[in-house]
């Protein structure tokens, strides 16, 4: 059974930590996993065609479909967060 995700990459400005971004409570009630690049490639998720501008690092977040508005906002108003885009992904 595939279980429908959402991936955010995120964009982080230099000096920027993803993992600020979120509360404890949200870190427990979405269960979201943020990862490295590196990571992310390692677990079979395709990363060969994101670009990384110099300065900034790329971190990648798994939520389930249901989390993705409240992860979305998050990083709308997240400081240090220079760009983001989203897409489905299927995880089994």
């Amino acid at each position: 059974m595939f279980l429908m995700h959402v991936a955010f990459v995120v964009h982080l400005a230099q000096g920027a930590d993803v993992e600020s971004l979120f509360s404890d409570e949200m870190k427990k009630e979405t269960q979201a996993v943020v990862m490295s690049l590196d990571d992310a490639s390692k677990m079979g998720l395709g990363t060969s065609g994101i670009q990384v501008k110099a300065g900034q690092h790329v971190q990648i977040i798994i939520v389930a479909k249901r989390d993705a508005p409240w992860i979305h906002r998050t990083l709308e108003i997240g400081e240090g967060i220079a760009g983001f885009h989203m897409a489905d992904v299927n995880i089994g």
